[in-house]
């Protein structure tokens, strides 16, 4: 471990909090279209045993990724996008190493691991100063890799020329502002309500990968109305059946959801 970040007591306890994050997260049930501890949710190539080996694969990653910020603290927040990328990448071969090619938490290893990456670059480690470097860091980002780009070649870059959604590179561009406002209106209390928040409001773009705009509007209004009029676990139950007829998962909410635990708790 590096000295700058070895003097940071807080920088080490981000990458434990990613990872407590996923587990929380997985352990979360029942869970509208996703896998949880009772189904597999909207997915046919998932399951939860799939899950706690992913999980298991990629949590040594985020003491990687703060040590590697710690490393280039001193250097322009410009720079460090192609400083961690190949962390980044590594990490989901690992991922995809223990799921056999299965996509289980590529977006939980692009957000989380810049909020560790950005642990071990700031000096004074909370929500805020997270957010702040990990806008820094991805300055541009949606101009340079979606606006910027032509051919189509992506679901991302489709859904941006298509629709103007800038997915999770237009949240981490942000500083995760959906993320941070749902904070605001939440009581810290009952993870459901956070998941339901997000869901409410996220633009999430695997909904729009599997349902079109269509399918994002029927969970936001469907999340909507249950935060508005209260729900229970036969609400969420419900829910969850409604999604997984309509083979809709909002994976970018669970991924949120990961971001939300971790931000609460700094």
């Amino acid at each position: 471990m590096t000295g700058s970040l070895a003097t940071n007591p807080h920088v080490k306890d981000v990458p434990q909090l990613a990872e407590e994050a996923l587990w929380r997260e997985l352990e979360l049930t029942p869970k509208p279209g996703l896998v949880d501890k009772i189904n597999t949710g909207s997915h046919r190539d998932m399951d939860h045993a799939l899950f706690v080996r992913s999980i298991a694969a990629i949590a040594p990653w985020f003491s990687r990724f703060a040590e590697l910020g710690a490393e280039h603290a001193g250097k322009p927040a410009a720079e460090q996008l192609r400083l961690i990328r190949p962390m980044g990448m590594a990490c989901e071969q690992a991922m995809y190493a223990a799921t056999g090619g299965v996509n289980t938490h590529k977006g939980g290893v692009f957000a989380l691991g810049l909020l560790c990456f950005a642990a071990g670059r700031v000096k004074n480690v909370n929500a805020h100063t997270l957010c702040c470097e990990v806008s820094n860091i991805c300055s541009g980002l949606v101009d340079r890799e979606l606006a910027g780009r032509t051919g189509r070649a992506t679901a991302g870059e489709r859904q941006y020329e298509d629709f103007g959604l800038t997915g999770a590179r237009g949240e981490a561009q942000s500083g995760f502002a959906t993320v941070r406002k749902v904070l605001s209106q939440w009581n810290r209390h009952q993870l459901h309500d956070l998941l339901l928040r997000l869901m409410a409001v996220n633009q999430d773009s695997n909904l729009v990968s599997r349902g079109g705009m269509e399918g994002l509007r029927y969970v936001q209004r469907y999340a909507q109305h249950l935060v508005a009029n209260g729900w229970d676990r036969a609400a969420l139950t419900e829910m969850d059946n409604a999604l997984i007829a309509r083979n809709l998962s909002p994976g970018g909410s669970a991924d949120l959801l990961s971001v939300g635990m971790v931000l609460a708790e700094c």
